[in-house]
C-alpha cells in the first residue's frame, strides 16, 4: 500500500528551483532511500515533504490525504516526523528531557512510549540524566531519531544521518536504523554513504541536477553499473 508519495514536485529558495518534477513513492514499512551528488536537492525533499518548503508545482500525499504545504507543526499530527542533518538535539537537557521534547504534542500518558524507544537506544538508556551536550556524535543521533520516535510516527524522514561521525560508528547508526523499520515504521532516507543506505533499502532513488535519473529496488541499484562508477566509488 502506497503510504507517502511526493509527485512531480517542483521547489525551491526565492526564484531559483533546486528540484524539477520530482517524484518518490513510499509504501508501508518499506526503507526508501535517496541518493546522489552534492547539491542534487536530496534535503530540498525531505524539508518539502515536512512542510518547511512549499513546492511551486506537484502535492504531497499521506494515505491519499492531501498534506501539501501544511506546517510542520501539523505534518508532525497527521504521523511525519524529521531528523535535519544539524542542529537536531537539545545540547544543554538531558536525553530523557529530550525524549519528552519530542513527544510535547502528546496529551496521553506517554511513559510506555518513551521506555519502548530506551529499549531501542539501550545505550542512552543508561544515561537519562546525561547531558546531550557531552555525548559522543553518534550518541547525539541516537537522541535526535529517539526524540522523533516519541510521537510513534508513520514516517521518519532522516537527514544524513552519518554525517560526521566516525566510519566505526556509522555501521551502528545503520543498524539502529533497521531496528527501527522493523518496528513498522516506513522510512525516507537521504544520506551520502550511498552503498550502505542501498544496502539497508527496500527502494532507492537517485537524484541528480534537482531531477529523478533513477529508481528501482535498492539490490538493483547496487548491481547498476552506472550506479556503481558515478555514485558508490565503483
Amino acid at each position: 500500500m502506497i503510504l507517502l508519495k511526493a509527485e512531480d514536485i517542483t521547489v525551491g529558495y526565492t526564484e531559483i528551483d533546486i528540484l524539477h518534477n520530482v517524484t518518490v513513492t513510499v509504501r508501508s514499512g518499506e526503507i526508501v532511500s535517496v541518493i546522489g551528488p552534492n547539491g542534487a536537492g536530496k534535503s530540498t525533499l525531505l524539508k518539502t515533504v515536512f512542510g518547511i518548503l512549499k513546492p511551486r508545482n506537484g502535492n504531497v500525499t499521506l494515505k491519499d490525504e492531501d498534506i501539501t504545504g501544511l506546517r510542520p507543526d501539523r505534518i508532525v499530527r497527521k504521523g511525519i516526523s524529521y531528523v535535519p542533518q544539524v542542529e537536531n538535539v537539545f545540547p544543554s537537557m538531558t536525553i530523557q528531557e529530550n525524549m519528552e521534547m519530542g513527544a510535547f504534542i502528546r496529551n496521553d500518558d506517554y511513559s510506555q512510549r518513551l521506555e519502548e524507544v530506551f529499549d531501542l537506544f539501550p545505550v542512552l538508556s543508561e544515561r537519562k540524566k546525561q547531558k546531550v551536550g557531552h555525548l559522543s556524535g553518534g550518541q547525539r543521533q541516537m537522541v535526535a531519531m529517539g526524540r522523533a520516535l516519541m510521537l510513534d510516527p508513520q514516517v521518519l524522514l532522516l537527514d544524513e544521518p552519518s554525517a560526521g561521525l566516525a566510519p566505526v560508528l556509522v555501521s551502528g547508526i545503520f543498524e539502529k536504523v533497521k531496528e527501527i523499520n522493523a518496528t513498522g515504521v516506513a522510512m525516507i532516507i537521504v544520506e551520502q554513504n550511498a552503498k550502505e543506505a542501498l544496502k539497508m533499502a527496500h527502494h532507492g532513488y537517485v537524484l541528480a541536477m534537482g531531477k529523478n535519473v533513477l529508481d528501482d529496488t535498492g539490490e538493483a541499484l547496487l548491481a547498476n553499473e552506472e550506479v556503481g562508477r558515478l555514485y558508490l566509488g565503483g
